[in-house]
């Protein structure tokens, strides 16, 4: 029994000295969680208290200046900042035509425009946007078929103006567009058939760092971190991409369907200057006459094929036709 006694002391004597020793790091990691936790959490209500008065005083920003949205806000700063510094300089676009078998033509457009994505986003998408396009006569239906907020589905049918050679003539376009703000697409795609057996295509519109020279030498890339380089006055501009493809139902043979490519080819150059043109307004210059600067300009346009220009095969044409009536006034009377 004492021996039983002796051994139950010394055991609880080298218990208590274990007890008594500081613990190892893995140990007293351990031991500091809750006091981390505590204080995580403490943190994270700060955190939460901050961000919802910074939130409070936005919305507040928000509803004394007009706007719907931060987004709205922040386009207005970008707007802000080109109408203090309106200079810009419209470089001829880079057209590359291609032809694929079956089609007549596909597009591929690069060019740079003078307003941030966003404004250029919305001139795309505006459904009064014939406006500023002049080769929209009307747009006769529209109707959202998906609302997802910043990503909508739209059928869309409106008449287009249509111009060929001594004809001109109004055509329906029934297209389905897919617009998603969040990465500044527009994507379309021909509905029911008709002149066009397909037209389809897709812009994509990307962020410009006019101004990224005055951050040098860090080269931003995000808008937040170039805005911070350029203490807020950096304007933001646009690199849009269209890319379209032409179809129609009935493929014309040569030189009428070298024609038809030239005059689509006319079409998105058309289109290209009336978008300058209304960014140029929203800039707040002053009328500048887009379309004789943009005839003055030599287009960087690269065709696959041994194209016959327009103008060219219509300047052709007229002197058949002289030289028909010219051979017919010199035949002798019956």
């Amino acid at each position: 029994m004492d021996d039983i006694r002796k051994r139950f002391s010394k055991f609880w004597g080298k218990t208590n000295t274990l007890m008594m020793v500081k613990p190892t790091p893995p140990f007293d990691f351990l031991m500091q969680i809750p006091e981390k936790f505590q204080n995580c959490l403490k943190h994270l209500e700060q955190s939460q208290k901050h961000q919802n008065i910074q939130d409070s005083e936005t919305s507040m920003f928000l509803k004394n200046h007009g706007f719907d949205s931060v987004m709205d806000a922040s386009l207005e700063k970008q707007l802000q900042a080109w109408k203090e510094n309106p200079t810009w300089v419209d470089h001829p676009p880079e057209i590359k035509v291609s032809v694929p078998k079956g089609s007549l033509c596909n597009l591929n457009v690069k060019f740079e425009v003078g307003l941030p994505p966003d404004a250029v986003y919305n001139i795309v998408t505006d459904p009064e946007n014939k406006r500023v396009f002049k080769n929209i006569k009307e747009v006769i239906s529209r109707r959202v078929m998906v609302n997802e907020g910043q990503r909508q589905v739209v059928e869309v049918e409106q008449a287009a103006l249509w111009r060929f050679l001594w004809w001109s003539g109004v055509m329906l376009v029934h297209v389905f567009v897919d617009q998603n703000r969040k990465d500044h697409t527009v994507k379309f795609k021909q509905g029911k058939a008709g002149f066009m057996k397909r037209f389809e295509g897709a812009w994509k519109i990307d962020s410009n760092f006019v101004d990224k020279d005055h951050s040098f030498p860090f080269e931003p890339k995000t808008i937040t971190d170039y805005e911070l380089c350029s203490n807020g006055k950096g304007r933001i501009g646009s690199v849009v991409h269209l890319q379209q493809l032409v179809e129609p139902a009935l493929l014309p043979p040569p030189p009428i369907s070298w024609y038809l490519r030239g005059i689509t080819t006319r079409t998105v150059e058309m289109l290209i200057t009336d978008l300058r043109s209304e960014a140029a307004r929203i800039r707040g210059v002053e009328h500048v006459d887009f379309v004789a600067e943009f005839h003055k300009s030599h287009l960087d346009c690269v065709d696959s094929t041994k194209s016959y220009p327009g103008e060219k095969l219509k300047e052709r044409w007229h002197e058949r036709r002289k030289m028909r009536r010219h051979k017919r006034k010199r035949l002798p009377p019956l």
